[in-house]
Formats: C-alpha cells, sequence, structure tokens
C-alpha cells in the first residue's frame, strides 16, 4: 500500500483554557485573580501532529471537531503547521471540547473537563485515512474514541495488517473505566505504549517502573516507555531495558511535554535515529525491519528533548519549533 504520510495521530482534538498562577483568595464575592489566562489549541492528537510537523514529519490527524468557533480555531492551526487535515470530521451534533487547565508555578497542572470530552467518534471506519501512514499515534487510549474496546482493535488490527507502526499513548480513564484485561486482545498489536508514571501505576499496580514494564509486556506489547517527568524515563522490551535520566530545564508549563515526547519518539523511530538510508523507507519495509535498525537510545533521548523543550512555555504547541532546536538541546548535554 502506498504510504503517503509519515505519521497520522488519532484520537482528542480540543480547546484549553490555561490559567496560570491561579489565587484561591477572592478578591470579591465572586471574583478570583491569576497571573495569566490564555486559549491554546491542544489535545492528545493535536498536540503530537503539531509536533511530528514541526520535526519534519509528513504528519496527518484524525479527529472530531465541532461545527463552532473552538474547532475553527484548532483547524487553523493544524493548517498554519502543516499537518494535513483531509481526515478531520466535522459534527453540528457535538461541540468541539473545552478544557480548563490549573497551571501551577512549578509547571504541573490540574484539569477540567466536561461531557464534550465523551464523545466517541468511529475512526474504525475509515482505515484509509491511517493505514497510509507509516506510523500512527493513538492520542489517547483509554479515553474517547479509545475508551471502546471494539474501537481499538479495529483500528490496531486494520494499522498492523497495512505494515504500520503503531504507537499508544496513554491517559487515565474519565469517563468510562477501562483497564488492561478489557482490550486485552489490542494490546499484542502495539508496537510501543508510553504511559507516565501514573498511569503506569493505575493500569499495573506496580510501583516499580521495571515492574509496570514487565506487567505491560506480559499483555504482549512489544515496547514499554514509562515517563518519569523530571526523573527521565523507563525503556524495556524483551531485549534490553534502558533508564534515561531527563533534561535539566526549568519547567513553566508540563501541558503537552507527554504528547511532544511520543512525538518525538515516532518521528526518530521512523528515521532510524539518523541512521537509516532514504531507501529504507520504500515501501515494502515493515514495522520490525525499522526496529531493528534504529537506534532506540538516541530515539528516546530525543523524544526526551521534545518533552523537555514543551515545557519551557505556557501551551503544549508554543516552544517546540523544528528538529534542529531539539538536537542542539541534547549536544547541549550530554548524558
Amino acid at each position: 500500500m502506498q504510504k503517503h504520510l509519515d505519521i497520522v495521530c488519532m484520537g482528542m482534538a480540543l480547546v484549553d483554557s490555561i490559567i496560570k498562577g491561579f489565587d484561591p483568595e477572592p478578591i470579591s464575592a465572586s471574583g478570583y485573580r491569576a497571573k495569566s489566562g490564555s486559549l491554546n489549541v491542544g489535545g492528545e492528537a493535536v498536540n503530537e501532529a503539531v509536533a511530528a510537523s514541526r520535526l519534519g514529519m509528513k504528519t496527518g490527524i484524525v479527529c472530531s471537531l465541532g461545527a463552532d468557533a473552538a474547532g475553527d480555531m484548532v483547524l487553523a492551526q493544524l493548517s498554519r503547521c502543516g499537518v494535513d487535515t483531509s481526515a478531520v470530521l466535522r459534527s453540528e451534533e457535538h461541540p468541539t471540547p473545552v478544557t480548563t487547565m490549573f497551571v501551577r508555578d512549578d509547571g504541573t497542572r490540574k484539569s477540567i473537563t466536561n461531557g464534550s470530552h465523551r464523545y466517541n467518534f468511529h475512526p474504525e471506519r475509515y482505515p484509509e485515512k491511517f493505514t497510509c501512514a507509516r506510523a500512527l499515534i493513538l492520542g489517547s487510549l483509554f479515553r474517547a474514541p479509545f475508551d471502546d474496546p471494539e474501537i481499538i482493535l479495529s483500528v490496531v488490527k486494520a494499522a498492523s495488517d497495512a505494515g504500520t507502526l503503531i504507537f499508544g499513548d496513554t491517559k487515565l480513564p474519565n469517563f468510562r473505566k477501562l483497564g488492561l484485561d478489557d482490550i486485552r486482545e489490542a494490546l499484542p498489536y502495539l508496537d510501543f505504549i508510553t504511559p507516565n508514571e501514573d498511569e503506569a501505576k493505575y493500569f499495573t499496580g506496580k510501583d516499580d517502573p521495571e515492574e509496570m514494564a514487565d506487567m505491560f509486556l506480559s499483555y504482549g506489547v512489544k515496547n514499554v516507555v514509562i515517563k518519569l517527568g523530571a526523573q527521565g524515563c523507563f525503556f524495556k522490551n524483551s531485549e534490553m531495558s534502558l533508564m534515561l535520566p531527563a533534561f535539566p530545564i526549568d519547567a513553566v508549563d508540563a501541558t503537552g511535554a507527554g504528547d511532544c515526547f511520543v512525538a518525538g519518539l515516532a518521528s526518530e523511530i521512523l528515521r532510524g535515529a539518523d541512521t537509516l538510508a532514504k531507501s529504507a523507507f520504500a515501501d515494502g519495509v515493515d514495522s520490525s525491519e525499522l526496529l531493528r535498525s534504529a537506534d532506540i537510545a538516541d530515539a528516546l533521548r530525543f523524544a526526551s528533548a521534545c518533552g523537555a523543550i514543551c515545557t519551557t512555555a505556557v501551551g503544549a504547541g508554543t516552544a517546540l519549533r523544528d528538529r534542529e532546536q531539539v538536537r542542539a538541546l541534547m549536544d547541549a548535554y550530554s548524558m
């Protein structure tokens, strides 16, 4: 099958209303203050698609937007960043989700979602929209639309049958509770799963990163990356394990850092971490060959640098500019 895209990102698209430095002390009966407030395009699939495109990948997105001003804002940002939006679905019935995010001074945050985040569109009905890519990123595994085991299985099976590399980036369930047993059939199709520490604890019941990874591997996932925030990341597959430290940066806002991480990981795996010739990306090269050829450690360092850069500005798509910026950060720190 002709692969005209490098990466397709699939999942949630929304607008983040980011409130930084919220002061809980009221200034009037109904008024509060904060250091700043801003509207930013977000959602896991959007964050990943924008990052992958800026990293030089031919990137597309499969997501659902309302026929509203928030949806127009998301679509405009995707187009400005060079993301192929031909598979974006617009709905008159379901509004574009808007998330309110409270960001602390150290960059950590809490978010408020609403009922519009529950809408399950059906990407499995359009396999031609994602099997045309060399890699597929499921931006919000365990959240809509990937809180339906049948949708998950249908999508990953179609992608796997097409020889597409599959990355599953997880989120904690919000409206519909799912666990690993609920999607047991789909997990062996995943080439990578990339939970953060809290998500990995939730899904595995383990506290140690290696034990967390072992649990995911026992379900058939081929490669596991546990994102540990300021502690770095832990990688394990059937042949090796790696613990890599984080880059020492001053975090401003962690929104989207994990999404930039997985976009960076996917982009560098596809590039073969600078070791594959362009001929390796000809049609017929399957995902297992890409993984054998890629330098996993370098790809993980690149992904970590992408996540670190993301935290240096407010908003998921603000700080990361291009691949050269990421390589410069990597060159500045020898780890």
